[in-house]
């Protein structure tokens, strides 16, 4: 069986924006978002444990295919195995793997057509929210999109060339012009696809021309949307996300382990 490379069990904390030329944050959610400073108490080990194995996912620690048992993970994140179980459960009913018959467990091979599907949703979300962003009459976070403005809008010397975190401010991105609408119940469901989904839009950012474009094209999203036009906002926005989803079909096992080895790479 695969052994991943030993890991440590993040500890909870705050999202922060990243600076440009620093590692990248964890972009589970909009820069902005609150966290209770009590979540650490009713975080469980378990919590944990699925944190880390989903992050091992997106970042292809774990590819589709691998196998291993639940002793594998207990002593490479060093907790005991009912965590590790109940993680699985979880990640089992999430469809990221699956339990094999005396034989441990497996990560599952990429639903292509649930992605299709889950990116037919966020395109719905985000053009919504992008024309709630432009309506005279509604109350949005103005705060969220000048940080988005921070980051997208600078000359292209300022741009960060670091593929990984390209990708942190791009799911930020979207997830920020989502919360800024102001509608929660919106903002909750585009989180739960954008970790749905996390895994192949990285895979959109291991060639430095999507990079280049996706800078070109947040800069005009954010554009039309602070001048609140928002039929040319939704229009742009679409566009990139067909270009993304374009990509997501021609994904092939053989580009997830070229991703694997070089997260490994020495940075």
């Amino acid at each position: 069986m695969k052994r991943a490379a030993a890991t440590t069990i993040r500890p909870v904390s705050t999202i922060a924006r990243p600076r440009h030329g620093t590692e990248a944050a964890e972009p589970s959610a909009p820069a902005s978002t609150p966290v209770a400073a009590d979540a650490v108490v009713f975080r469980t080990r378990a919590d944990e444990v699925y944190a880390q194995l989903k992050r091992d996912v997106a970042e292809f620690i774990l590819v589709p295919g691998d196998r291993f048992t639940e002793n594998e993970i207990s002593d490479r994140l060093g907790v005991s195995r009912t965590p590790v179980r109940q993680a699985l459960f979880r990640l089992q009913q999430e469809g990221f793997v699956e339990v094999l018959f005396r034989s441990g467990w497996r990560v599952l091979p990429f639903d292509f057509e649930q992605f299709e599907q889950l990116y037919d949703l966020r395109m719905i979300l985000e053009t919504s929210a992008v024309h709630r962003l432009c309506e005279a009459d509604r109350r949005v976070d103005r705060s969220l999109l000048d940080e988005l403005a921070a980051i997208w809008l600078v000359p292209a010397a300022q741009r960060s060339t670091d593929m990984a975190q390209v990708a942190a401010w791009d799911e930020a991105f979207h997830c920020s012009l989502v919360a800024a609408a102001g509608n929660a119940e919106m903002a909750r469901v585009h989180r739960d696809v954008t970790d749905r989904i996390r895994i192949i839009r990285r895979l959109d950012f291991t060639q430095q021309p999507r990079i280049d474009a996706t800078y070109d094209e947040h800069a005009k999203i954010l554009k039309a949307v602070r001048a609140n036009r928002g039929d040319q906002a939704a229009m742009l926005l679409r566009a990139h996300i067909e270009t993304s989803q374009a990509e997501v079909r021609k994904i092939t096992l053989h580009q997830v382990h070229l991703a694997r080895h070089a997260g490994r790479a020495p940075r």
